[in-house]
């Protein structure tokens, strides 16, 4: 049905109506004279800043404990005025997500804290078998991470994972342990930010964190070790390679490979620990405490 505007009444029509041939439709018995929108309002420019800092932190592309750029450069940066910078991390602050440390500068707050009270940390350090039940639930997440990775990474998300697994083989050719176990932890990390799951990536921040402390067992002793050292550098290679292939599966089955070994070399750690305490009470005893 068309209008015929010259049949239309030159008279003034109720509002939100027209007229069709004479007759007065209004459009108020459609239930559209009320649409849902509202005015758009102009968004300041420290409400960007901080919606941009916000997404950086969620996004864990800024890290708790990194320190942002002095406010100079940030400003030039985003390309507004320091006054607006300001606004923008006060903000920050009161929401608890930037923290200003006297004569050293802003930096990204630790918005993770730990994922466990210092009770549970310390009943994980003196029970043992909290550190089975570690590995067994990082295999299972991380090996959902290197298949997310391997799907949804970007290829430039790749490059960061073969960046660091680089890195790792040069540490591992100047047999730098403690850079080798650094690096260990790195490279998985880059895994699981490339699996794209933000509450994945800060619950195993978190947990790395705790592993990074030695709350569950002292990972340098593995790299220190010339046989467990070579077998782990393959097993990253393999993870490595069924990531860079974009085969799902493959690297899946690698990170499970991996912390199955990761788990056999503890239990075997254990065991010789204490073989070795026994071994000592048979020393004391047979010498009868004489060095």
């Amino acid at each position: 049905m068309r209008f015929d505007y010259r049949n239309v009444v030159n008279k003034r029509l109720p509002q939100n109506s027209c007229s069709l041939n004479g007759l007065v439709i209004s459009f108020d018995q459609f239930g559209i004279c009320e649409m849902p929108f509202q005015k758009v309002q102009p968004e300041k420019l420290s409400t960007s800043v901080v919606r941009q800092i916000e997404n950086l932190i969620l996004r864990g592309i800024l890290r708790p404990g990194e320190r942002l750029p002095p406010e100079r450069d940030l400003s030039e940066r985003l390309g507004v005025s320091r006054p607006s910078l300001r606004d923008a991390v006060a903000v920050l602050q009161e929401q608890g997500l930037l923290t200003t440390r006297a004569g050293s500068g802003i930096y990204v707050a630790d918005v993770l804290g730990s994922a466990f009270s210092p009770a549970l940390i310390r009943l994980f350090s003196e029970h043992p078998e909290a550190a089975f039940d570690y590995t067994a639930f990082r295999r299972d997440l991380e090996a959902l991470a290197a298949a997310r990775a391997a799907r949804y990474g970007s290829d430039t998300d790749l490059l960061v994972v073969q960046a660091v697994f680089d890195k790792m083989v040069a540490a591992h050719d100047r047999a730098s342990a403690e850079e080798e176990a650094r690096l260990d932890a790195q490279f998985h990390m880059s895994i699981i930010e490339a699996s794209h799951n933000v509450v994945m990536l800060h619950m195993m921040r978190s947990m790395f964190d705790l592993l990074r402390e030695g709350v569950f067992y002292n990972r340098q002793v593995m790299f220190r070790q010339r046989v467990t050292r070579r077998a782990l550098l393959d097993q990253h290679r393999a993870i490595n390679a069924g990531i860079q292939s974009r085969d799902p599966d493959a690297a899946a089955e690698a990170v499970q490979v991996h912390l199955a070994y990761v788990e056999q070399a503890l239990s075997d750690r254990q065991k010789a620990d204490r073989n070795e305490e026994v071994a000592q009470l048979r020393l004391e005893h047979e010498t009868g405490g004489e060095p």
